[in-house]
């Protein structure tokens, strides 16, 4: 059994959110989100989408902690694949924010990919959702090209980059939700950036891209 989240008011929650996130909400995507929120709430008391200790910061944690994001998307179009979506943070969230995007929503449990499938209809949001592990093995439904990959509490190590790296375009990036540790990255990657969470004195995300042929000489 999952916790019972708070009863927010469509006004509360967009109180909330209109301080998360670079620019705030617009009053489409704070629609979006509290319909996301709604279904959120009432799946979660079956599913446990959200964890118990998160429960009172649940629009800053998640909400606003996915909208981080969007300061590393700049303004074109393109592919972001999410590993590991959950209850659809940051995919679904950067997908609501960035319609431009084409956006895959990757969740290896059946009953979050039921609600990640569930909630796309409703909100009307396009977002391909497979219900798959991206690990050593071939995922069919993966576009052939990605610009972004997103991960949000999931283990570097679980990111099947053999599968996804030679996916990645050769300006994409893998934007990864971590704490204060560092992950250890293959020797063809590189930080290139990286941005700390709002509130936090440790949670950032890094912005990993391929090394430039300048970085493999020195």
């Amino acid at each position: 059994m999952g916790v019972e989240l708070p009863a927010l008011s469509r006004e509360e929650f967009g109180e909330r959110l209109s301080v998360c996130g670079p620019g705030g909400a617009s009053e489409r995507l704070e629609g979006l989100l509290y319909l996301h929120y709604s279904e959120l709430r009432r799946w979660n008391r079956r599913i446990s989408l959200v964890g118990p200790i998160e429960r009172g910061a649940v629009v800053e944690r998640h909400y606003g902690e996915s909208l981080e994001g969007l300061r590393f998307l700049g303004d074109h179009q393109g592919e972001l694949v999410d590993l590991g979506s959950g209850g659809g943070f940051p995919g679904f969230v950067l997908a609501a924010a960035r319609p431009d995007l084409s956006v895959t929503l990757v969740e290896a449990r059946e009953r979050k990919w039921s609600f990640l499938e569930s909630v796309c209809r409703k909100t009307g949001l396009s977002c391909k959702c497979l219900n798959a592990r991206v690990d050593a093995s071939p995922v069919e439904g993966l576009p052939i090209e990605i610009d972004w990959i997103t991960a949000r509490a999931v283990g570097f190590e679980d990111l099947g980059l053999s599968v996804l790296l030679p996916r990645l375009t050769p300006q994409g990036a893998l934007l990864l939700w971590v704490g204060a540790r560092d992950p250890e990255i293959p020797s063809t990657l590189e930080v290139r950036g990286e941005h700390l969470l709002a509130g936090s004195r440790f949670k950032r995300i890094l912005e990993i891209v391929r090394k430039s042929d300048d970085s493999e000489d020195r």
